[in-house]
């Protein structure tokens, strides 16, 4: 079951997550900037993770591996900023051109309760169909929230299935040897995330 925070856990949690990335545009590497977002100063490791896909199959550390992944936190309950999140990150997958290839799209439901495998496949599926939609146990999500820094929390609706997940609109840059790197925060333009993408797979090399 998903992990319901008071508001204010939330509100901390939200004050820690900004901390984080405001230490890290102070520490950001030179000669390698975003602007979409920012680096940090030093990759930091992952904890070993083991989620479900939208098969139903296992999706662990290994999976980040070998590419640059966009993790964007979210639930396909969403009114509003998920959707609109999505939409962004189809027009930049496919601005990406050559490089697309090289850069993995993973929507992190954070609602596990209502999404299940074949719910996060249609959802996310009919945005891209190279998009990828996970999810897994609270404990799981709240373990890899704490390492890569992401915060949800469940809000009560008019009923029980009517709550919502309020959650952190940051995007999570992960690197092709599966550390994080950094995050993309709002507001988003498709244009300088394609630039930014596309600088940091440069970066790493076409085999990387």
């Amino acid at each position: 079951m998903s992990k319901a925070f008071p508001r204010w856990s939330l509100l901390v949690s939200f004050a820690v997550l900004a901390g984080i990335i405001a230490g890290a545009i102070l520490l950001q590497r030179p000669g390698l900037v975003i602007r979409s977002g920012t680096l940090l100063g030093k990759a930091r490791p992952v904890i070993d993770f083991t989620l479900s896909d939208t098969q139903g199959q296992p999706f662990t550390k290994a999976a980040l591996q070998g590419h640059w992944t966009v993790i964007f936190p979210g639930f396909t309950f969403c009114p509003d900023v998920c959707p609109t999140t999505l939409t962004t990150l189809k027009a930049v997958q496919a601005q990406l051109g050559a490089d697309a290839p090289r850069v993995q799209f993973v929507m992190l439901s954070v609602d596990p309760e209502r999404d299940t495998p074949e719910v996060l496949d249609r959802y996310v599926h009919a945005f891209s169909p190279d998009f990828v939609g996970v999810t897994g146990p609270a404990e799981v999500l709240d373990a890899l929230g704490e390492s890569i820094g992401y915060v949800y929390t469940k809000v009560p609706g008019a009923t029980p299935e009517t709550y919502t997940v309020d959650h952190s609109a940051a995007m999570i840059l992960i690197g092709p040897d599966a550390t994080l790197r950094g995050y993309f925060t709002p507001p988003y333009r498709v244009e300088a995330l394609v630039a930014d993408l596309q600088a940091l797979v440069a970066s790493t090399g076409k085999a990387s």
